[in-house]
């Protein structure tokens, strides 16, 4: 697999595993990506108003048929972020509201949650999920003792950020639509990472990242709602799409699609990026990815003096990994693997613990992973950065 290293941009001298964080551009895709900037640099007033308009339809077209939803659902967004920004700060919460989740989910969305339910009283549940993981069965039974009479919505990633587990949010979503409580979901990892079929999933929102696992350039995400919620959905950012001279059929497209001047070259790039994917029969290149990832994992969190967080199966882990560690000094940690060992990868410190989180691309091999098995071998004998 490592021969596929010579198609993207990374740094041949840098052990990257750490494709979770921001991914990976292969060439092909960012050299579409620099294509779409000079068109909009040639001629920017028929790029920005006009042409680039339906080019950005055409990409969403794409993209809707890659998740499996309806194109006039969803609208590009720079991350997920930003996109779960735009949909928690148009809730109608009120005192005494509840906010299901998990306490394993990503810090920034946490604080905007923290920010929101802060104004007007609402409060955020984090339900304690035990690790590591027993069963999908005993995720659920301790993820829906926290539901109460006054739970009004479940949020929750797909796949964690520090921890790296796949959540069952097929179930949540089911039992959820049950209940009649409002479903968001945090899938920054999910897209070209897992299956992502969002009719059959049906959450009432979902955010997903594209320059991740799907290799477009960084600041391409979209945003998922359904119908029902749309109406509610105003922008970040009031502009041309507010009583639109030319409204569409549309006001979730009018209110958020053009919103200033902006370089929306990133967006288009996603069809780019599916070729690359079906180009180089990606489905296979990731299920080697899990497979090493599945036999590596627990050798790697045994040279660490640690723990798998879950079982090895495709229900809980992707390409994708984390690994509770004992080092006393996180950052300097961090800084040693990169500095002194050329090592890119997310030491990760959250709700008190401290994780190796390693991102197994289709692009790393067998030799990546063990230079960094030897590397934690020296670091355990040279240094107390490890215990």
């Amino acid at each position: 697999m490592s021969d596929l290293k010579s198609l993207f941009l990374l740094d041949p001298q840098i052990t990257f595993l750490n494709h979770g964080s921001f991914g990976a551009c292969p060439k092909p895709v960012f050299e579409d990506y620099q294509n779409w900037q000079l068109l909009l640099e040639r001629e920017p007033i028929q790029f920005i108003t006009n042409t680039g308009i339906q080019f950005l339809n055409d990409s969403k077209k794409a993209l809707s048929t890659f998740i499996n939803c309806n194109t006039e659902d969803l609208i590009y967004m720079p991350n997920p972020t930003t996109a779960l920004n735009t949909v928690i700060k148009n809730l109608d919460l009120k005192a005494g509201d509840e906010i299901l989740t998990t306490n394993q989910e990503y810090g920034a969305l946490d604080r905007t949650w923290d920010y929101y339910c802060g104004k007007v009283g609402a409060k955020y549940i984090h339900q304690k999920i035990s690790l590591p993981l027993g069963s999908k069965e005993q995720f659920l039974a301790e993820f829906w003792s926290g539901l109460t009479s006054k739970t009004k919505i479940i949020f929750i990633s797909q796949i964690t950020s520090p921890t790296a587990l796949i959540f069952p949010v097929k179930e949540i979503c089911d039992r959820a639509k049950e209940l009649g409580i409002m479903t968001i979901i945090d899938g920054a990892h999910t897209p070209a990472h897992i299956p992502l079929d969002l009719k059959d999933l049906d959450p009432d929102v979902f955010t997903g990242a594209l320059h991740k696992w799907l290799l477009t350039p960084k600041g391409s995400a979209f945003l998922y709602v359904k119908k029902e919620w749309q109406h509610l959905m105003d922008p970040l950012i009031i502009s041309w799409g507010y009583h639109a001279e030319f409204p569409s059929e549309s006001q979730f497209q009018d209110y958020h699609q053009f919103n200033g001047t902006r370089d929306f070259s990133a967006y288009l790039t996603t069809p780019a990026a599916l070729k690359f994917l079906d180009d180089h029969d990606w489905e296979s290149r990731k299920k080697e990815c899990r497979s090493l990832l599945k036999e590596y994992y627990p050798i790697v969190a045994k040279e660490l003096e640690s723990f798998v967080l879950c079982p090895l199966s495709d229900d809980y882990l992707g390409q994708i990994c984390s690994i509770p560690i004992h080092a006393p000094n996180p950052i300097k940690l961090k800084q040693t693997l990169y500095e002194k060992y050329k090592i890119e990868i997310p030491v990760v410190t959250f709700s008190g613990e401290t994780y190796l989180r390693i991102s197994f691309q289709a692009y790393n091999g067998v030799k990546e992973i063990e230079t960094l098995i030897n590397v934690i071998r020296n670091i355990k004998k040279e240094t107390s950065l490890l215990r």
